[in-house]
């Protein structure tokens, strides 16, 4: 098949949508399947879309169905849809999900944000991670974590440090963060909080292989975001077997299950603070977090990843009508889990 796989991310960014379009398109290319990656949709040629982001491509989700009213259009659901524009402008985000066929989603308690009425569509697609090459010995005078993000609101990229500053004397506890500020006050501020702070360490945005490595030498990493469609981050650790301290929202509780033991409230730097310095001083609980990771980590291959694609495509291929039957598994509230084949 010809697909058009549209994200608002452009060529070149490092953008999470981009990273995922890029990544999905080299899973649909090793189906056999031709791809054209593009920020919009043109009117070209396709048998089928994928669009990430149902606010930020809505003109190009409708655009393709009114010239292909019957040709599968698949539509992957990002944690701003989710956890935003659902809540800021429905009208144009419920629209984009009312003319896809199926709905993507990144992790297990997505479809809670959804009306009842559409989640039949909705399919988990966990997003997959490499193993590391190496695992680097981490450094002896630094507990160093790791902070990988861009600087904007819906991270909350300074709970971390904003935790490192109460943190008794002894402690070794170094973060470090890696990733762009979106405008000039965010990078000023990410300054002004190495001035202060000499627990913590902004390095910037850097190459996805300087990403890996600090992941390599890190102890521990920290995913503070208020909101969160499923980070690949949380993937990438899983994977390297990088134990990782969560907010509670349902973007990570959906990717790490709810039993996982490294939860903290959302926007807590007390409560944060306090498991930082638990995973440094605790051998116990940090095996404990260690192994739940580790436990996740075959949620997030490559291979299962191209097999819920693969499972996906032959389903909306299958049947190209306006009531589609979901098959496979049904899970809670109507939610299907891509069987593996």
């Amino acid at each position: 098949m010809r697909i058009v796989l549209i994200t608002p991310a452009k060529r070149g960014s490092k953008a999470g949508n981009r990273a995922t379009a890029v990544r999905w398109a080299r899973h649909l290319r090793a189906l056999g399947h031709r791809i054209d990656v593009a920020v919009d949709y043109d009117g070209r040629p396709a048998d089928l879309m994928v669009a990430l982001h149902a606010w930020r491509s809505a003109a190009a989700v409708e655009r393709f169905r009114e010239r292909y009213p019957g040709r599968p259009l698949i539509l992957a659901l990002t944690g701003t849809d989710l956890y935003r524009f659902l809540a800021t402008d429905p009208e144009v985000t419920v629209r984009s999900m009312a003319l896809a066929d199926r709905l993507v989603v990144l992790h297990d308690l997505a479809h809670e944000a959804l009306d009842p009425s559409l989640r039949h569509k909705v399919r988990v697609i966990h997003q997959s991670a490499l193993p590391l090459a190496r695992h680097r010995r981490p450094p002896t005078r630094y507990f160093d974590v790791c902070v990988i993000g861009h600087l904007r609101e819906e991270k909350d990229p300074f709970r971390a440090a904003y935790a490192a500053r109460g943190l008794p004397a002894g402690s070794r506890i170094r973060i470090v963060h890696l990733g762009k500020g979106h405008g000039p006050e965010w990078e000023d501020e990410a300054r002004d909080e190495m001035r202060r702070n000499p627990r913590y360490l902004w390095r910037g945005e850097v190459p996805f292989a300087r990403v890996r490595e600090t992941m390599a030498r890190s102890r521990l990493m920290v995913i503070s975001s208020r909101m969160e469609g499923g980070a690949n981050v949380v993937s990438e650790a899983c994977v390297a077997r990088l134990p990782v301290i969560a907010s509670d929202i349902p973007g990570n509780v959906g990717l790490l299950g709810p039993a996982y033991p490294g939860y903290y409230p959302l926007e807590d730097s007390a409560a944060l603070a306090t498991l930082l310095l638990r995973a440094e001083r605790d051998p116990a609980f940090y095996r404990a977090l260690k192994q739940a990771c580790t436990a996740r980590a075959p949620l997030f291959t490559p291979a299962r990843e191209r097999r819920a694609w693969k499972s996906l495509l032959a389903e909306v291929t299958a049947r190209e009508s306006e009531d589609l039957e979901p098959p496979g598994r049904q899970g809670r509230q109507g939610v299907t889990e891509i069987p593996d084949p």
